[in-house]
């Protein structure tokens, strides 16, 4: 079964400095029908004014991802991180057995847009943990490109759940598939742009989530960018 979910029917929220899309429940937004896909709990789609952000805050037993879209992101946590994320980067913060950080735009002039995305480890109360890595237009172009994983491999980032996080760009005939082992689910994601997945045209904001199904197939793009999970049920 693969389950469509338009960009406007997230939950949305507006507070002057910051507007916010909400993929799942999140604060004020409650969705009994969208609350987790797997252990997919969060994706914000945000934009913060310039010169504005999210002070310091903790978060604990949460894999934390934040995948810039345009403008930067900085970012300063309790472990002694600081650090500014740009397009192409993706950033995981292991909040564990607890952290605190901030997150800014500190350009005066333009927004920073951004997704902020939450995957609930298999284990809590563990040591937190950070890290950041930077991957070439190149790598994404026409594939999905592994970005995050349990293992770290193929220079992913590590996410402390049997997750696997893609993205890829596709334009014109550019075309990827990636197979889902049975019993898991997956999630697609569009960024930006459009494109036709699994025979359906989405385009930014929409999603797929996928269950009992053997694959994610894209083709069709129109400049886009796309993230996908591979994810498994929870128990």
């Amino acid at each position: 079964m693969i389950t469509y979910r338009p960009a406007n029917e997230r939950g949305h929220a507006r507070h002057g400095w910051l507007e916010s899309w909400h993929s799942f429940s999140f604060a004020g937004y409650n969705d009994p029908d969208h609350v987790h896909w797997g252990p997919l709990r969060v994706i914000n789609e945000d934009r913060v004014q310039a010169g504005q952000g999210f002070g310091s805050h903790s978060h604990r037993d949460m894999e934390i991802i934040s995948y810039v879209i345009d403008g930067a992101l900085a970012h300063k946590d309790s472990m002694g991180n600081s650090a500014t994320i740009v397009p192409g980067e993706v950033q995981r913060m292991s909040a564990g057995s607890g952290v605190t950080h901030s997150e800014y735009n500190h350009d005066q002039e333009g927004l920073t847009h951004f997704l902020q995305i939450w995957i609930i480890p298999d284990t809590q109360g563990i040591a937190p943990g950070y890290e950041q890595k930077t991957y070439a237009e190149a790598e994404k172009r026409g594939r999905l490109r592994l970005v995050g994983s349990r293992d770290g491999s193929e220079g992913s980032v590590t996410i402390h759940q049997d997750a696997s996080m893609y993205a890829g760009l596709f334009d014109g005939n550019e075309s990827a598939t990636l197979d889902i082992a049975a019993g898991r689910l997956a999630y697609m994601h569009v960024v930006r742009g459009a494109a036709v997945v699994n025979g359906r045209a989405v385009s930014a904001g929409d999603a797929l989530l996928y269950a009992d199904e053997p694959r994610v197939e894209i083709t069709s793009g129109d400049n886009a960018e796309i993230l996908v999970f591979d994810l498994p049920r929870l128990q």
